[in-house]
């Protein structure tokens, strides 16, 4: 199953309808798609808000023809397509196991890259990854785009606001649909596993909102109750922060097909004077001593794709930096290497 619409159905009409207005870019954008596996549609839902934006080319592993893009160009080879159109920005967005190799190849010709996360499914594919970002001096982005839905922004409002206090205890929930998933998810050397596929949303959301730091985790994993082949299909992992606290997350494909939504993401941060959470059926909720618990006003959606032109062109900071990028990427790798052997692992930084 691909993310490509779904996420930009559900938030596309309150995020862009509220702010309407064209975000100016310094010279024409021209963007190039490697690649329908996730979310595609970051890029491509805010383009009419982006009058100096232009997809211009497109890749697809499928062979299929996408329609949506019809004014721009197909290629059947990716590589030629970095070669052959003069590009500002490519999408990153094929399976995972292919990801590092073909940010490098961008990175090498000097194209800004905006990647389906993760960057890579290992420690060595994520350092060579980032040498080749750091030695050509291109512009990296993740998609990430949870950090810029309102709930999570309120969440992390509550915390920065200091009525929680120090936050000593995490709890993140990941909990999806199996639904039909292309063949690349049932084989870990193109998937790389469901804490860096799924987890990595919730451990960014935790380590942001929280601002704590992850310093060692250990985790279990099973592939029981469906048939992915190599894809786990439930894991459990728990975290030290760096002030001595606890964190888990657990990540599962159980959800059943009849629940109105494709995701039951949930996230509860324990402060030393008050609680805040999040749940779809409660929303974002704040408990703080001496006080009754109230419900958070929301901010307005972000867009993933827009923060990170305005950080490229138009020198503002971003709200998804790129030490933030490279440092979960870092805590997911080393939570699904726990998780695959059943150990405690450092993380190490």
């Amino acid at each position: 199953m691909r993310d490509l619409s779904r996420r930009a159905i559900l938030l596309a009409p309150a995020a862009f309808a509220a702010a309407a207005e064209p975000v100016r870019l310094p010279k024409k954008i021209r963007v190039a798609i490697l690649g329908f596996e996730g979310h595609t549609a970051e890029v491509l839902t805010p383009l009419n808000r982006l009058p100096d934006v232009e997809v211009v080319a497109y890749w697809d592993s499928t062979g299929k023809t996408q329609t949506r893009l019809a004014s721009a160009k197909k290629y059947t080879d990716w590589r030629e397509m970095l070669d052959k159109e003069k590009l500002d920005i490519v999408s990153v967005t094929n399976n995972n196991g292919e990801r590092a190799g073909a940010i490098i190849e961008a990175a090498k010709r000097k194209i800004n890259v905006m990647a389906e996360k993760p960057l890579a499914i290992d420690k060595a594919g994520l350092s060579a990854v980032r040498h080749a970002v750091e030695a050509n001096k291109i512009s990296l982005g993740m998609m990430l785009p949870m950090r810029y839905e309102p709930q999570y922004l309120a969440v992390k409002k509550s915390i920065e606001s200091g009525l929680v206090g120090e936050v000593v205890q995490i709890a993140g929930q990941k909990s999806y649909k199996l639904g039909s998933r292309a063949p690349w998810f049932s084989k870990t050397a193109t998937y790389g596993g469901s804490i860096i596929w799924v987890g990595i949303h919730m451990l960014d959301l935790m380590r942001w909102t929280s601002g704590r730091e992850f310093t060692m985790v250990g985790g279990f994993e099973t592939r029981k109750g469906r048939d992915v082949g190599e894809m786990e299909t439930a894991t459990a992992s728990v975290f030290q922060l760096d002030n001595g606290g606890v964190a888990t997350l657990r990540v599962d494909y159980f959800r059943p097909e009849t629940a109105p939504t494709h995701g039951d993401d949930r996230l509860r941060l324990v402060g030393t004077q008050g609680i805040v959470e999040y749940q779809a059926s409660t929303g974002v909720t704040l408990m703080t001593a001496g006080a009754p618990p109230k419900v958070v006003d929301l901010p307005p959606a972000q867009s993933l794709f827009i923060d990170y032109l305005n950080a490229t062109y138009n020198g503002k900071p971003p709200t998804l930096p790129v030490s933030d990028i490279y440092r979960i990427c870092e805590v997911t790798i080393a939570a699904e290497d726990a998780s695959s052997h059943g150990k405690m692992v450092r993380i190490a930084g």
